[in-house]
């Protein structure tokens, strides 16, 4: 704090708070000394006032103040080169750091359309973070000639400004409403960059910007849950089953029964009727499947439509060629005459004994392959 003399000679701001943005010194009644000792420390700005104007602006450091130091509070003053006599002025210190955990949130619901719900109230909040990035143009538009201005002094302003860009921004970005939480760095990101405009038309700099929830109205966080419920569950036939099931272990468990239970005979009937159409009712079971329609040929003699497994016409008694026959080996149905088996490959041709010398052959074998007798 400056010193308690006539003329001021120091120059300074300790800030012992956690939430003051502009400081005055006090110079009531005093004047400053020419050759006087300024200190501006880290996240200051200090700026020298004269009649209401801005002057002089100095960043941190230490300096001693002149003519040559002071050129705008000299032009002003039309001070001739070299004066060093002492001189009023106002002094307002600045503070530039950055001022964190700032609460915002919405007072009244945000109004939103959604393409699955249809119109809905949110509720929002979150924290952000703001510095002074220009100084001069903070104390023209915002503070002013105030001695003392915190964070408290234009805290509500910020807090309207941001709901109201954000309640913008959602508006333009149209996220499903059951999507918005996926999505809340991607709306931090834009909100940043969206409200730092306001921000600085106030000489302020937001620094960062979080959305921490964004919450739907009661009803329809009710509706999810019967939502996710059945999705749950599934079967609803299964769990009205498991339910029914499970009351009646429960009343088995009372001595009194029933009726001690307080429902009365006539509710133990109701009860009883309600039991039973739940596990009566099953499942519907698939359709039966239409007869199949019989096999029929037609004779090569008359031309009647014969059943596929008749040996003889119906209609001029012929015998009915068989139209397939059986593998010698496995069985497998095969066109009459086939020589070979199509399932496993077996000869279809039937066996003989060889005169000679008593080995079985086949049919189709014109020499015996034992003693080479020729076959009949």
């Amino acid at each position: 704090m400056g010193l308690l003399h006539p003329f001021i000679e120091i120059i300074e701001w300790v800030d012992d708070s956690q939430d003051t943005i502009v400081y005055r010194f006090p110079v009531q009644d005093k004047e400053i000394k020419m050759g006087a000792k300024l200190t501006v420390r880290e996240s200051q700005t200090a700026v020298f006032i004269n009649e209401g104007k801005a002057a002089d602006t100095f960043g941190p450091g230490l300096y001693t103040l002149s003519t040559q130091n002071l050129p705008v509070l000299t032009e002003l003053r039309s001070w001739a080169y070299g004066f060093h006599s002492p001189f009023k002025a106002e002094v307002y210190f600045i503070n530039t750091r950055q001022f964190t955990e700032q609460k915002w949130g919405t007072e009244n619901p945000i109004m939103l359309r959604d393409a699955e719900f249809g119109m809905l109230r949110l509720r929002a909040f979150g924290i952000y973070s703001f510095r002074v990035g220009d100084p001069l143009k903070f104390l023209q538009q915002v503070s002013g000639t105030n001695g003392y201005f915190d964070v408290e002094s234009i805290a509500g302003q910020l807090k309207r400004t941001i709901v109201s860009g954000l309640t913008d921004l959602l508006g333009e970005l149209k996220i499903p409403a059951l999507d918005l939480a996926a999505n809340y760095d991607e709306i931090s990101k834009s909100a940043l960059t969206k409200l730092n405009v306001n921000f600085q038309t106030l000489g302020l700099e937001l620094a960062s910007f979080f959305v921490e929830n964004i919450s739907l109205p009661q009803e329809v966080e009710q509706m999810l849950d019967k939502r996710t419920e059945m999705g749950v569950l599934g079967n609803l036939q299964q769990y009205a089953q498991f339910q029914a099931a499970d009351s009646i272990k429960d009343l088995a468990k009372n001595p009194g029964g029933m009726a001690s239970a307080g429902m009365g005979l006539g509710a133990g009937a109701a009860m009883g009727s309600m039991l039973f159409q739940t596990f009566s009712q099953q499942p519907q079971s698939a359709p039966p499947a239409p007869p199949q329609q019989p096999q029929t040929a037609t004779c090569a003699f008359c031309g009647a439509s014969v059943d596929a497994h008749a040996k003889f016409c119906p209609e001029c008694g012929k015998a009915v060629e068989p139209r397939t026959s059986a593998c010698v080996k496995c069985g497998a149905a095969l066109k009459p005459g086939a020589k070979f088996c199509s399932e496993c490959g077996a000869s279809q041709a039937t066996e003989t004994i060889c005169k000679s010398c008593g080995t079985k052959i086949d049919s189709d074998t014109k020499f015996c392959p034992h003693c080479g007798t020729k076959v009949e």
